[in-house]
């Protein structure tokens, strides 16, 4: 109850500040209580769960990449503010949660800051790196830090800076926080180091930098940043780096995301040909002013982002969650009926055999002592009869958990890198929920699932197509009028 509590509260502030800022994302927060109340019904939820917190609804700008690539000089310049620490080494071996603050000193506060903050993007992220690294959940403190900055570029925004990347020994909770943030992100800087352009010795930090990239839908938001190219001046031929770093990414199978060539206007070196020095000034300052741009029109992605999460959820419900729950539920029915068949098929022929080998056949009449004593006593009979379709009930329990309980455990041990453990938790939760004894053998849906529920969710489809045409609406005027129509906040929400 006191996490029930805590949920509404939680979605209830959200609201509030959506309402003031953007009513088109409140409606989001309500259809979102739809598919929760769906997941309910599925027993795919808790009643302390809600897709709604599973979402950032800050704009979030993550920046990666390997050591040395320049990562905290970029982010001193982009916040004109000295806050992380600069080397050719790892100087920080943590993520850093970046957001603003109006003290007029920066603070560095511990990674329990965010695991137990649920507006930050890492709530509980330590029952995760428990999950998969058991121990190092209590070692939240090494892994995040929360810091602090009263930069004017970081207003409505968050920045995470990654730890640098060291392919020989990359740690699989660093990959799990890794994917995580890449999957809440609006914009995901990938930083190379122009100084080791080298593909061969870089091959390993690519694959696990860009593998995961190729194949994403939302591909346009990875930004592939070449920096330090000031440090190639003095090549016979500068391009011959970028070529080399092009025919990198190439070999990953990169085919989107913008590459670009920047390094820091602090820490250049001198470039002592005029002209040479003004074409690398040149393409920095395009290429700083494009990413600059990028990140400043996180705000605007976000709304799209989080419309494309929940229509992508709502398709998830219906076209995957469902229908595999489905599948195992008529895999769970045949085998529980094929061992009913089994188990009661050798429990009669042992009955008949017994009672074959004991019995007296007589001018084709066969009698037996207890079946003899059982009908020639009053009651009797129905007490037997009621004590086996008690035993018989019994086996048939026992069977249906049985088989439930390996086909759960079957789930659980799933390898698909798509299914994380709490939603391989979730399908389990719902499986054991339909799979009982009491529930019909003969039920083909799930229980909470209807044409009426599936028409809610088609419903939600609906609503996020008017979530994107609200906000077309909202960002752009392709009629040229010099009218816009704003939506108030209380309109938005009546209609909602």
């Amino acid at each position: 109850m006191a996490q029930s509590t805590q949920l509404e509260q939680r979605l209830q502030n959200l609201q509030n500040r959506l309402a003031q800022e953007n009513p088109i994302l409140l409606g989001a927060v309500k259809s979102f209580h739809t598919l929760d109340e769906v997941a309910y019904g599925l027993r795919f939820f808790n009643p302390e769960e809600s897709y709604a917190t599973r979402v950032s609804w800050w704009p979030l700008i993550a920046i990666l990449g390997t050591y040395s690539a320049g990562k905290s000089t970029f982010i001193n310049h982009y916040l004109d503010y000295k806050l992380q620490l600069t080397g050719n080494q790892a100087v920080d071996d943590k993520f850093s949660v970046i957001c603003y603050s109006n003290e007029p000193t920066a603070r560095t506060l511990p990674g329990v800051a965010l695991d137990a903050d649920p507006r930050f993007p890492f709530y509980q992220m330590s029952r995760g790196i428990e999950e998969i690294a058991p121990g190092e959940g209590n070692r939240i403190d090494a892994y995040l830090q929360l810091k602090t900055c009263p930069s004017e570029q970081l207003r409505g925004k968050i920045l995470i800076d990654s730890p640098g990347f060291d392919a020989d020994a990359q740690r699989t909770s660093t990959l799990r926080i890794t994917n995580h943030i890449v999957d809440l992100a609006d914009l995901v800087l990938v930083f190379f180091d122009a100084r080791h352009p080298e593909p061969g010795t870089m091959q390993d930090t690519l694959d696990h930098l860009l593998t995961r990239t190729v194949t994403r839908p939302d591909s346009s938001k990875f930004l592939y940043v070449l920096n330090q190219i000031d440090t190639t001046a003095r090549e016979d031929n500068p391009e011959d780096v970028v070529a080399s770093w092009q025919r990198a990414l190439a070999q990953t199978g990169l085919t989107a995301g913008r590459f670009y060539r920047i390094y820091s206007p602090e820490a250049a070196i001198p470039i002592e040909d005029e002209e040479l020095r003004r074409r690398f000034e040149t393409k920095r300052d395009t290429d700083l002013a494009d990413i600059h741009q990028r990140m400043h029109q996180v705000e605007v992605d976000r709304s799209y982002r989080i419309v494309a999460v929940l229509e992508q959820t709502t398709r998830d419900l219906a076209d995957t969650v469902v229908p595999r729950l489905q599948s195992l539920l008529a895999r769970w029915r045949k085998r529980v009926f094929r061992t009913d068949g089994i188990v009661f098929g050798v429990l009669l022929a042992g009955i008949i055999m017994a009672t074959w080998l004991t019995g007296t056949w007589q001018n084709w009449s066969f009698t037996h002592p207890f079946w003899d004593w059982i009908f020639t006593t009053p009651g009797l009979g129905w007490v037997v009869l009621a004590v086996a379709l008690i035993l018989a009930i019994y086996i048939h329990h026992s069977i249906c958990k049985m088989t439930a309980s390996r086909m759960a455990t079957a789930i659980q041990r799933s390898t698909n890198p798509g299914h994380h453990r709490e939603f391989l938790d979730n399908f389990v939760r719902a499986f054991r929920a339909n799979a009982t004894t009491w529930r019909s053998l003969f039920a083909r849906r799930p229980k909470g699932w209807s044409n009426a529920i599936s028409q809610r969710l088609k419903n939600v489809l609906i609503e996020c197509d008017r979530y994107i045409q609200e906000l077309n609406d909202k960002f752009t005027n392709p009629a040229g009028s010099s009218e816009v129509k704003v939506t108030p906040p209380a309109e938005a929400e009546v209609r909602n």
